[in-house]
C-alpha cells in the first residue's frame, strides 16, 4: 500500500469518516506508554539483553507549515534536511537475536527544551527505574557518545560501548603527554587485539576507558571505548557493536513499511499520533512476521496473495486480445 491518508482509509470502510479519523488525530493522545503496554508481553528478557540507543529523521522535505518539522542532520540523508527527529531505545536478547521498540521520544526542542541526549537519558533512567528491565550493555552511536550519557549508563552499574569519532581527543600516557586525536595514536600488534587504557578529554581525571581500534575487511577503521576494562579482545568487542545495527534495520523497516513519513498534517498533535500508530503497526507485523517465520516484508506482501490469486483466476477486468 502506497496511500496513507485518512480520505483513503475511510474510503475503505465504513466505520470511519474523514472527519472521524481528523478529529481522532488531532485530539486524541497517544503515548510512548501505551506502545510499551502492547509490546511488553512479546519481549523475550535476558540478564544480558542490550538496550540500544539511536534516532532517525523523517524526512519532510517539502513541508513549510507542518509544525514539528525542524532543520537537522539526517544519516539516512547524509546532509541536513527538513524532518521529525525520532529518538528510539530497543531491546535486544542476545540469545535470540530478536529486537523489539520499547521506549521512543519526538525531537522537539522548541516545546519541550530537550536535546536528543536528554532524550536518550530520559529513556534509558525509565527503562531502569520504571520499567525495571534486566539488561546488561547499552550500545550507542558517536552522536551520544558525551561525558554526560556515559556517566548516566556507568551510574546504573551497566556496561556501554560507544564509537569515537575520529576527531575526538584522547591521552593513552596516563598524563605525561597531552591529548591527542584518537586517529593520531599509535597502536602495537598487542593493543590491536587486547585494545588500550585511554583518558577522554573533559572527562574526570582519572577516569579510563578501555579503547579498541577495529578495521573492516573494507578497511574502514572504527574507534570502540566501553568502561568494561576486563574487555580484551577487539574481535568480542567488533561482534558486539554489529548488535547495534538492530536499531538501523528497526528504522528501515518503519519507513518501508509503514508510510511513518507519509502524513500531512500541520499539527504537533497529529504527527505525534501518526507517528504512535506507525510504531504500533510495526510491532504488529512484526510478531506475526516472527510468528509465520517470515521477514516483516515478506509478510506484508503475503497479505495481498489472496486478492492476487483470486483476481488471476476469476479478474474482474478482462483483456480481449484481437
Amino acid at each position: 500500500m502506497r496511500n496513507f491518508t485518512q480520505t483513503h482509509f475511510a474510503d475503505h470502510t465504513q466505520k470511519w469518516s474523514h472527519d472521524q479519523l481528523n478529529r481522532l488525530l488531532n485530539t486524541h493522545r497517544i503515548s510512548a506508554r501505551d506502545l510499551w503496554a502492547s509490546v511488553r508481553n512479546d519481549v523475550e528478557f535476558d540478564e544480558d539483553g542490550y538496550l540500544l540507543f539511536d534516532d532517525t529523521v523523517i524526512s519532510k522535505q517539502y513541508a513549510k507549515e507542518i509544525q514539528p518539522v525542524r532543520r537537522q542532520w539526517s544519516g539516512w540523508e547524509k546532509r541536513v534536511i527538513n524532518g521529525i527527529g525520532l529518538v528510539t531505545c530497543v531491546y535486544v536478547n542476545p540469545k535470540t537475536q530478536c529486537y523489539w521498540i520499547i521506549d521512543y521520544r519526538i525531537y522537539d526542542y522548541d516545546r519541550d527544551g530537550k536535546t536528543k541526549l536528554e532524550h536518550l537519558q530520559d529513556m534509558l533512567k525509565n527503562a531502569y527505574f520504571v520499567k525495571c528491565l534486566p539488561f546488561r550493555t547499552v550500545l550507542i552511536d558517536a552522536w551520544y557518545a558525551s561525558m554526560d550519557v556515559m556517566k548516566a549508563i556507568q551510574a546504573l552499574s551497566k556496561i556501554y560501548y560507544a564509537p569515537l569519532k575520529s576527531n575526538r581527543l584522547v591521552n593513552d600516557s596516563d598524563g605525561v603527554d597531552p591529548h591527542m586525536r584518537v586517529d593520531a595514536l599509535t597502536w602495537t600488534a598487542a593493543e590491536m587485539r587486547h585494545g588500550k587504557l585511554v583518558h577522554i578529554k573533559k572527562f574526570p581525571k582519572g577516569y579510563q576507558v578501555k579503547l579498541f581500534r577495529i578495521v573492516s575487511g573494507s578497511g574502514r577503521t572504527q574507534y570502540i571505548v566501553t568502561n568494561d576494562l576486563s574487555q580484551c579482545d577487539a574481535e568480542a568487542t567488533r561482534q558486539t557493536c554489529c548488535l547495534r545495527w538492530k536499531i538501523e534495520q528497526l528504522h528501515r523497516e518503519l519507513k518501508q513499511t509503514t508510510g511513518i513519513g507519509k502524513c500531512q498534517s500541520r499539527k504537533h498533535r497529529a504527527q505525534r499520533n501518526h507517528i504512535a500508530c506507525c510504531l504500533w503497526v510495526w510491532v504488529s507485523l512484526t510478531r506475526a512476521a516472527r510468528a509465520a517465520g517470515q521477514t516483516i516484508y515478506r509478510f506484508k506482501e503475503s497479505l495481498f496473495d489472496d486478492y492476487i490469486r483470486q483476481q488471476l483466476e476469476n479478474p474482474v477486468i478482462s483483456i480481449n486480445i484481437a
